[in-house]
């Protein structure tokens, strides 16, 4: 900026001179003090910031002097000195718009002299100006924002409000990012990227300026406070042109909500390239002209191999390959991955990741409808070793978690998982007395997949509405489609029981919503499990679309031994003096895994009253009670 402020230091001296015959007094030591501090600064330098400024923000010659002369004050207090005395009065470091005209050698009088300073300028439009005070246009201040004046001075930090918003992104280069990068190429300031749930709106925003040659900056609009969303978005507007980079605004919804006419001519006015990615089309009325709009895609599974890879920088498992993240999503759940293992002091692993992408998955807010409707299963670690089941169901429940990491795969090597229009997606029933262990065995698939379990509340799903049932779950399906969950249905025969003669109106609406559930699974792409304890109630139809069907058998005494040896090892210390004997209780308590875990917490507390361990008298007569419970008879035991 040396040589700029030589040149304007030069204006002055020349102002000065237009004023009087020659400068005097104070005036002029201070002129002699800046021609001495910028001396042999006459020429700009190639690498001048200003330089830069005017280039990228299209400053023609006038415009590029209003803004000098602006600016020159906050940078040199000489200058700012050289202007009071040039006014006669203090201007605080400010500049009046008389004065900025003047040292640029335009005239106050001339209609194009005001047209500089109009909002649709550059210089106000890009943010590089603001006019303040309530005074005659002539005597109104030209104030330079701060992060303008640093930027000049050579500071590259950008303001707060933009730090607060701005987010990393991953590229992504799938289709529509050619499109976005020629619209870019052919100078199309906005472009609309539709976005919804789960796509990668951002990460192909971000590849089509890579494609175009251009860096960017990323922001989240969900980041802002809605008052202050229109500040900030100039801000990052102001700050993209700076840099020389494209913006790319996430969670742009808002440009298209009834209130957001401000927001989306800021964008459509940018002197910046601006790609949008909102979760819904544009609307046809918001602007007299309709931006170009692409549909962003869902990633597909080779390239999400790609993704993982790049954001480690090693290859992972397939067990991580299966994971239906987006690109955001593996960037974030990487670096989350990354603080917790130095948090554990152990390096970045295929479990710290799973791990990692539960926790995100858990807290995720881009859920709402499905949140609703069920509960999300808190924040655990589940394995297969927590299962006490016969070798046969434990081996399919193993080949079904196999059956989703190995899903891509398979997707990439044919069409055999889609023919005919049919889903990606896995379905699994489990079968089984209650307390049979098919809801734990839900929780343990999820874990072992390192995804979230979403349990549906059926009481949210079914409505006694016409219609209301299919619309509450097509917001489950979609939603699930689009996030990393399992989809759990437990009591599943409630909303997939066998369709029936139509007797009435009623036979044919729940005929309806059965004959809607076969077609939407047969076309969900994501994990399903369903738990059911009346199978032989199930529509035959639905039951073809299943690709696994594990039946959880009541407890013979081996397993009830296993049991029973589990939930005590779970209850802490056992009472020496009056062991638990598991042999007699294996053999002659006939009940399921969940009434023995019942009976050894019943158990527990009785002990935790009594000041005692857990005895086997304790035991027998927890056992007793449960066996009242269920309204059976309590056998003899050996």
């Amino acid at each position: 900026m040396r040589a700029r402020l030589a040149q304007l230091s030069a204006a002055v001296r020349e102002a000065a001179a237009r004023r009087g015959a020659a400068p005097v007094g104070d005036l002029t030591r201070v002129l002699d003090m800046l021609d001495h501090d910028y001396a042999g600064s006459a020429a700009p330098a190639t690498d001048d910031r200003f330089a830069l400024v005017a280039q990228r923000f299209g400053l023609t010659a006038e415009p590029a002097a209003l803004l000098l002369a602006a600016v020159g004050p906050s940078l040199d207090g000489t200058i700012a000195h050289a202007y009071d005395l040039l006014v006669g009065r203090p201007l605080h470091g400010q500049v009046t718009t008389a004065l900025a005209l003047e040292l640029s050698g335009l005239s106050s009088a001339v209609a194009e002299s005001a047209r500089h300073l109009h909002p649709a300028g550059p210089l106000r439009r890009g943010g590089l100006l603001e006019l303040s005070g309530d005074e005659g246009w002539l005597h109104r201040r030209l104030v330079v924002p701060d992060r303008v004046r640093a930027f000049l001075a050579g500071d590259d930090v950008a303001d707060d409000v933009v730090l607060a918003v701005a987010v990393d992104a991953m590229p992504y280069a799938g289709h529509g990012a050619d499109e976005l990068a020629r619209a870019i190429e052919s100078g199309q300031r906005l472009v609309w990227v539709q976005s919804p749930s789960g796509a990668a709106g951002v990460p192909l925003a971000v590849a089509a300026f890579t494609t175009a040659g251009l860096d960017c900056l990323v922001v989240d609009a969900r980041l802002a406070a809605p008052s202050a969303l229109a500040e900030t978005l100039l801000a990052a507007v102001r700050e993209a042109g700076l840099r020389g980079m494209g913006l790319v605004v996430a969670g742009a919804e808002a440009v298209v909500a009834p209130s957001g006419s401000t927001l989306a001519r800021i964008m459509t006015g940018s002197l910046v390239p601006v790609i949008a990615v909102g979760a819904v089309s544009w609307p046809a009325h918001r602007l007299a002209e309709t931006p170009l709009t692409v549909l962003a895609p869902h990633v597909q599974g080779t390239d999400r191999a790609v993704l993982w890879t790049a954001a480690l920088g090693s290859e992972p498992g397939p067990s991580i390959t299966a994971l239906r993240l987006t690109p955001d999503e593996i960037l974030a759940t990487t670096r989350y991955a990354e603080r917790l293992a130095q948090a554990r002091d152990q390096p970045v692993s295929d479990e710290l990741l799973r791990s990692a992408a539960r926790t995100l998955a858990a807290g995720s807010a881009a859920m709402p409808s499905v949140g609703q409707l069920g509960s999300s299963a808190p924040p655990r670690v589940s394995s297969f070793a927590e299962l006490v089941l016969p070798p046969r169901v434990e081996a399919e429940l193993t080949r079904l978690v196999s059956w989703v990491e190995h899903r891509e795969e398979i997707l990439a090597r044919g069409t055999l998982h889609t023919k005919g229009g049919k889903g990606s997606g896995l379905a699994a029933l489990f079968t089984g007395s209650p307390g049979t262990g098919k809801t734990l065995a839900a929780h343990v698939v999820a874990d072992e997949l390192g995804l979230e379990l979403m349990q549906i509340d059926l009481s949210t799903i079914v409505d006694k509405f016409i219609g209301e049932t299919e619309k509450n779950l097509e917001r489950v399906f979609r939603d699930a489609e689009s996030r990393n969950v399992v989809l759990f249905f437990d009591e599943a025969d409630s909303l997939f029981g066998s369709r029936s003669a139509v007797q009435d109106a009623h036979d044919r609406y729940a005929n309806q919503e059965v004959s809607y559930l076969l077609q939407r699974m047969e076309h969900f792409d994501g994990i399903t499990l369903l738990a059911t304890n009346l199978r032989g109630n199930l529509d035959p139809a639905f039951v073809r679309r299943i690709h696994f069907i594990v039946h959880f058998p009541d407890p013979d005494e081996e397993t009830r031994r296993r049991l029973w040896h589990e939930h005590l090892a779970q209850a802490g210390e056992t009472d020496p003096a009056d062991p638990v004997d598991v042999d007699a209780l294996a053999a002659a308590i006939e009940l399921s895994g969940g009434d023995i875990r019942n009976i050894v917490l019943a158990a527990a507390y009785d002990a935790a009253a009594a000041g005692r361990p857990v005895g086997h008298r304790l035991v027998v007569e927890a056992a007793t009670r449960e066996h009242l419970k269920l309204g059976r008879r309590m056998p003899e035991l050996r």
